[in-house]
């Protein structure tokens, strides 16, 4: 892979600067000749602190880390252009330095406004000696030509000491194509569709693809694969028709069972994929789902209300956290006893034996001295059927 440094002001990287992402069609600089956003690449997320240290920085003079392009169009192995030819024939994807380009050119777009001195001032506001300051200043950018597969395992090494990349993140950068694209469509911008359809019940940020990485691990859960096997097998498919269909399926099955007025805020994150794949073809009431919700939200036996939804499918009560008996207990009920297991009638150490209800906490047994009984590892295991 050939890798040569440059330094290029800023001016020339926002010739022809354009936005069009809100109607999917990517961010470019250079008139059009540098990709800001190539598929692999994160969705802008500096906050407002960060953005504006980028132009402070600039405006000190102080240096920017290093910036990484990669050359994407045909042309004579390792030709020797000087700068000028190569930016006016060249193409290239910005590899690294997303957010502090992007930070750079919105500003100069008049996008927002920083604090400089003792006001917020956007671009158009400074004097021309400022301006000129900010467009003279020179980007340390290295720019590379190699093969796919070089430029994207180059692209995780230098991305390892920056913002960390989401396992979600390098794995678009490893599989981008045409699936990934329309994929992000659905799945990775703000306020995209499966947001608006979805944010309600699931935990994190489509542009961070947490929404992706989601609906990844719930389609390919029932077959035990890994997310990234499926990305693999579909990563020149002409588009994610499959993953949009099944998590259409599973929210609008959510909503069908829980419907607005049964929201609650502890439905948010929950593993509906995965629910979905178990037990979407049963038959379900969501008036009496409701009543087992409300019930089990009550019970001061349950010691963790999250794991209410996947119990009322599951039935398993490794879900609630049923609160426990107290050593106290069952200490007084094991001297009761002498140490004798009333199942099996032989006597046994403390340590040995373990405290039950008598009366099982599904059959409305609660946990007071009253419903203990101490009953050995193995008795108490077997009546469980553990």
């Amino acid at each position: 892979m050939k890798i040569d440094i440059y330094e290029i002001p800023v001016r020339r990287v926002f010739e022809g600067y354009e936005d069009l992402s809100n109607n999917e069609g990517g961010v470019f600089a250079l008139n059009g000749r540098l990709t800001c956003r190539p598929e692999y690449q994160r969705e802008f997320v500096y906050k407002e602190k960060e953005r504006d240290e980028v132009i402070q920085t600039v405006r000190k003079k102080f240096p920017l880390n290093v910036m990484y392009w990669v050359r994407t169009d045909k042309h004579e192995e390792n030709s020797e252009d000087d700068l000028d030819t190569l930016l006016e024939q060249g193409t290239f994807e910005l590899l690294d330095g997303q957010q502090r380009t992007l930070s750079l050119m919105q500003y100069i777009n008049g996008d927002y406004p920083i604090k400089w001195d003792d006001s917020k001032k956007f671009f158009h506001n400074l004097t021309e000696d400022q301006k000129e300051l900010i467009l003279d200043y020179k980007l340390n950018i290295y720019i590379c030509e190699g093969n796919q597969s070089e430029v994207l395992d180059w692209f995780k090494i230098i991305n390892l000491g920056n913002v960390k990349l989401t396992d979600q993140e390098l794995l678009n950068a490893i599989y981008t194509g045409p699936w990934l694209s329309d994929a992000k469509r659905y799945f990775s911008k703000t306020n995209c569709a499966a947001y608006q359809m979805g944010n309600k019940l699931m935990n994190g940020s489509p542009i961070r693809q947490d929404f992706l990485e989601t609906a990844l691990k719930w389609i390919t859960e029932p077959d035990n694969k890994d997310p990234e096997d499926y990305m693999a097998e579909h990563q020149y498919d002409t588009n994610c028709n499959e993953l949009w269909a099944y998590f259409n399926a599973v929210i609008t099955w959510v909503n069908m069972l829980f419907p607005k007025n049964h929201y609650r805020p502890i439905m948010k994150g929950q593993p509906w994929g995965v629910l979905y794949n178990h037990y979407h073809n049963s038959s379900y009431d969501a008036s009496s789902l409701e009543e087992k919700v409300k019930e089990l939200l009550l019970d001061d036996e349950v010691g963790n209300n999250r794991g209410v939804y996947e119990y009322i499918f599951t039935e398993d009560e490794k879900y609630l956290n049923l609160r426990a008996f107290s050593e106290k207990d069952k200490t007084i009920v094991f001297e009761r006893q002498g140490g004798k297991c009333p199942m099996c009638k032989r006597i046994f150490a403390y340590a040995q034996m373990e405290g039950d209800h008598i009366v099982p906490w599904h059959d409305g047994g609660k946990t007071e001295i009253k419903n203990l009984q101490m009953l050995c590892k193995h008795c108490n295991r077997t009546k469980s059927g553990k």
